[in-house]
């Protein structure tokens, strides 16, 4: 498939989608991976965002190179700049598409794609692609949030209307919300014969998580590239976008309050 650098991006760059991206590490985002990292591997990391799974990745397989890649050049300065801070010198930064990445074929012995295909027009072609440029006895893992999946406590039809506009928003831009049990179906179809499918689960239960994971959904809703895409398509009104973002809120406030999101998990090998 030729590239497609048309496929929008959900969520937007805003600041308050980043600070969810920052607090992904390794160890809370890519657990199922990490057995099968050693030192000395050479590993690419597609749509690293902010780059902090990207680094700890570094960290685990150094002195193997990491190429830390994203469509976006403005979130690559934040890459280079928290490796100066860990004192990284492993990772390298590339803007790139998914559809034709720049690299000769078996390039990698990892490639790791982290809540990435969901977005994407096209998540067979871009399987096809990353297979690629994955050695002959590497692995492709990547990790996908379910939204269909997601649910909570207490239940709130303004909750409700939230994942219904997210989901007319995705996939008027072509891409799939409920990636996370896709994942097999759509590895296959891209010619892996050996895969691993698995699930893990994010629960936000106590003060701090809650507080965290309702404020930052509260200013998406308002701010991001998600509010800008249904008020443009006349998904949702502002009005209706502010009484979602003060049900977020009032859940924060809630002492039984709980979270759960669902993602599917796949160890591919070309």
């Amino acid at each position: 498939m030729a590239a497609t650098p048309a496929d929008r991006y959900t969520h937007g760059h805003h600041d308050s989608v980043l600070a969810s991206h920052r607090t992904r590490t390794a160890e809370n985002s890519a657990a199922y991976l990490l057995p099968h990292l050693v030192p000395g591997q050479r590993l690419l990391d597609v749509g690293c965002g902010p780059g902090t799974i990207s680094l700890d990745l570094a960290a685990r397989v150094a002195p193997g190179e990491v190429v830390a890649l994203d469509r976006e050049a403005s979130v690559l300065a934040e890459v280079r700049a928290l490796a100066v801070e860990r004192g990284t010198t492993t990772l390298r930064t590339t803007t790139g598409d998914v559809y034709a990445l720049e690299f000769p074929d078996d390039a990698f012995d990892v490639v790791h794609a982290h809540q990435l295909l969901q977005h994407l027009s096209d998540p067979v072609a871009a399987l096809r692609e990353l297979r690629r440029v994955t050695r002959p006895a590497g692995i492709v893992a990547v990790r996908d949030a379910d939204y269909a999946a997601m649910t909570w406590y207490p239940l709130d039809p303004r909750l409700d209307r939230w994942l219904e506009i997210y989901h007319i928003v995705a996939r008027a831009n072509g891409a799939e919300p409920d990636a996370g049990r896709r994942l097999l179906a759509w590895a296959r179809a891209a010619g892996f014969t050996e895969v691993v499918p698995s699930a893990s689960v994010l629960v936000l239960a106590d003060a701090q998580n809650r507080a965290w994971w309702g404020e930052t959904w509260a200013e998406r809703t308002l701010r991001s590239g998600l509010a800008e895409q249904a008020l443009a398509a006349a998904v949702a009104t502002r009005a209706e976008l502010q009484e979602i973002a003060a049900a977020w809120r009032e859940w924060i406030e809630h002492p039984d309050a709980w979270f759960c999101v669902l993602h599917g998990e796949i160890l591919a090998r070309p």
